[in-house]
């Protein structure tokens, strides 16, 4: 196991995230995105731009409220699992991490807040992310997700995040190669409107499991894609319980196979979004990293910001 290489979240200050990208661009702003594989928005021009203007609202609002920003790489499917769906080669998506890595690192760099913005290479899983496929073992997830994870290194993040992992598994697996490669990861699962994995796995033994595996490698566990009344009541202040330190929740309260079956966007009520945000944070005061995911958009992260941190004077 490498050496852990200490993230500035860790100090417990408030840090940021964005939104539910895909469903925001292709719902709000007419863009369609293929396969929900955002870095294909990154060749042209008119879209790249679009993404642009994307992450400044988001860096500008973490500077408005005085917080930090995990900003993330749009790499979620830029993987091997998707590029027959995608038609590419595995050469396309290496060079597909190494721009998206560019594009939000040189965000970063132009940025005139003062705030401290981390990079963040982020993979989803090895299947669908509302039901898995097959289930991974763990030596077969470390093997696959070693590649992605050396492309997102190699092109200078300073962090990697697994999202929307169904499989505590494949977690495990992601975790040991993080770990061999030596970068810091996040493990973010995804649950059901019962609290579960989509394996009907606990998230308290998902999270020990994990850690088990990996000498408690992952910085810490978040949980996304899943509305805060799917899991609110699962939570405690337990041992596992204190390994998590995020939310990015869905804006709606439906399952899972009602929101792939959905033809308009549930974006919820963004001001209810930000007190559920508010009591869930009341009953476990380690949470500081925020952000939304499916149907979320900059309103429901405004006002997770507005509901949990003064604005400075």
């Amino acid at each position: 196991m490498q050496t852990r290489i200490k993230l500035p979240q860790l100090s417990g200050d408030i840090f940021l995230i964005d939104a539910g990208m895909e469903t925001d661009f292709i719902f709000n702003h007419g863009v369609d995105i293929p396969e929900f594989a955002a870095h294909t928005l990154l060749p042209d021009p008119a879209t790249r731009e679009k993404l642009k203007t994307y992450f400044n609202e988001y860096i500008d609002l973490a500077a408005q409220y005085g917080v930090g920003f995990i900003i993330d790489a749009p790499t979620w499917k830029a993987h091997n699992h998707w590029k027959a769906d995608l038609g590419c080669s595995s050469d396309d998506l290496e060079a597909a991490n190494h721009d998206a890595v560019n594009f939000v690192q040189a965000l970063k760099n132009k940025s005139n807040s003062n705030n401290i913005i981390v990079v963040n290479g982020i993979t989803g899983p090895c299947g669908d992310a509302y039901a898995p496929e097959d289930i991974i073992l763990v030596e077969d997830a470390k093997t696959y997700h070693s590649t992605q994870i050396s492309w997102l290194v190699d092109a200078g993040v300073e962090m990697v995040s697994a999202l929307t992992i169904t499989q505590s598994t494949e977690a495990a697996g992601y975790a040991q190669a993080a770990s061999n490669i030596g970068i810091p990861c996040v493990i973010s699962f995804t649950v059901e409107t019962n609290g579960r994995l989509p394996t009907g796995q606990s998230l308290k033994d998902a999270i020990e499991f994990v850690d088990d595996q990996s000498d408690s490698y992952p910085a810490y566990y978040m949980i996304n894609c899943a509305h805060p009344d799917h899991f609110s009541s699962v939570l405690d202040e337990s041992g596992w319980a204190k390994r998590l330190r995020g939310l990015r929740c869905n804006a709606s309260r439906q399952s899972h196979a009602e929101l792939d079956a959905c033809k308009e966007l549930d974006d919820g009520n963004p001001i209810e979004f930000g007190q559920q945000y508010k009591e869930i944070v009341a009953r476990m005061p380690w949470l500081n990293v925020f952000g939304g995911c499916c149907g979320s958009d900059i309103r429901h992260v405004r006002e997770i910001a507005k509901s949990l941190i003064p604005i400075p004077v």
